[in-house]
């Protein structure tokens, strides 16, 4: 091993593989066309190729890959949800996010820390033991915890808030944290390998719909012809499926986020209080991340707010009083489709060939490699729905069945 590094060291001429091919023009048509470019639309791509020899795809991104919201989140990985549809579909995630950097050749930063959410009333510690039983059921490892259980575990918080005290906890041992963009980039490298085309900087423009399907994407840089298409963007969910001509109940809110100036490790869980929509983390170059639920109002846009920033802190600082003294380095938002029961949208759509991967809220990116993988299944498969999304699909709407996951996250909604 040393006289191979030292010999690729010298060389005039090293073996480089780029991770990812330079950009080509568009075909006039491909089998599958990909809209969005983050996390979701290059996993899907990538279980296209890898488990089903579907290569003939196009990956469409407005902006850069991995630019969108797959940019922007948090990084968090759990499946302590609350419904089983929820958590036997975030469980099978986790266990692909494990093997993922071996599986894709390409280091995601996987580091399992566990997540404590607080829980500061009666009614709350019930509603844990019942979440707890769901996920243990089915295969996770979620537990209750005491006081003095979450003293040991983390010394550094305040469990006598000003708010209100902390009665117990819910220790998700599952819960995890990744590089999201490594994410991202390894599933295009994988894709790319595999014959899929990736191009950035394509905005889909609108729709030729002919008998109940999409036959072709006209987009920025030329129109293309498909045999079915996948809407896999976020934030801009309900815009494309207007062009669509799809209705379906999803709201667009600003999710923001922060970090604190690198400091010496005091954290290795991930700790969250929805009493206080507040959660806090410390990530592996040290920085305090802090975040919360999402803003109250509508807006198609990815700006902070002083408002949220002071909310926000205090909360925080509540939690941890030390970091009264930490300086903030900097703020930023995505956005969050939202659903009327906080679950996602995913299957087929009333145009036949047209599937849907929409209406992640906050849960986008700790769901990326099921995804990925059952989406991947329901196109290959010509629409049949996989069972383990099936409780997912949009006509649960009509027919009231809906799965709801509301207080699933660890600041609320």
């Amino acid at each position: 091993m040393p006289f191979a590094l030292l010999k690729y060291a010298f060389s005039s001429d090293p073996p480089i593989e780029p991770d990812l091919p330079p950009p080509t023009d568009l075909k006039p048509g491909y089998d599958v066309v990909i809209i969005g470019g983050g996390g979701h639309g290059l996993a899907t791509a990538y279980y296209l190729a890898k488990t089903h020899g579907v290569t003939n795809v196009a990956v469409l991104e407005k902006g850069y890959l991995g630019g969108g919201n797959t940019a922007r989140n948090t990084a968090v990985i759990r499946s302590n949800y609350l419904t089983p549809e929820g958590v036997k579909f975030y469980i099978e995630s986790v266990k692909l996010f494990r093997d993922l950097s071996n599986e894709l050749d390409f280091n995601i930063m996987y580091s399992e820390r566990g997540q404590l959410t607080l829980a500061h009333t009666d009614a709350t510690v019930r509603a844990f033991r019942q979440r707890a039983e769901v996920n243990r059921h089915f295969g996770g490892r979620t537990e209750m915890l005491d006081r003095p259980q979450i003293r040991a575990l983390v010394p550094t918080l305040n469990l006598d808030t000003g708010h209100l005290p902390v009665l117990a906890g819910l220790w998700h041992i599952d819960g995890a944290t990744a590089r999201h963009d490594a994410v991202a980039w390894g599933y295009a490298k994988g894709a790319a390998r595999r014959g899929v085309e990736l191009h950035p900087l394509t905005e889909v423009k609108d729709f030729v719909i002919e008998h109940n399907r999409v036959t072709a994407v006209k987009t920025n840089r030329g129109v293309i012809k498909c045999g079915c298409a996948v809407q896999a963007v976020a934030g801009s969910s309900s815009i494309l499926l207007n062009k669509a001509g799809i209705r379906a109940p999803i709201h667009t809110y600003p999710l923001q986020a922060m970090v604190t100036q690198p400091v010496k490790p005091f954290l290795t869980p991930m700790v969250s209080s929805s009493a206080l929509h507040c959660y806090v983390q410390q990530t592996g170059r040290g920085e305090v991340l802090i975040g919360g639920g999402s803003d109250p109002y509508p807006l198609y846009h990815t700006r902070s707010t002083l408002e949220l920033k002071e909310g926000l802190l205090a909360h925080a600082i509540e939690m941890f009083p030390f970091l009264a003294n930490a300086k903030l380095m900097r703020q930023w938002a995505g956005s969050t489709d939202m659903t009327p029961d906080y679950s996602p949208i995913m299957g087929r759509s009333p145009i036949d060939n047209y599937y849907l991967d929409a209406g992640w809220g906050t849960y986008g990116f700790k769901a990326t490699p099921i995804c990925g993988k059952t989406m991947a299944e329901l196109v290959a498969s010509g629409g049949q729905t996989p069972e383990l999304i099936q409780p997912f699909g949009l006509a649960r709407f009509s027919r009231f069945q809906q799965i709801n996951e509301m207080g699933a996250t660890a600041a609320s909604h």
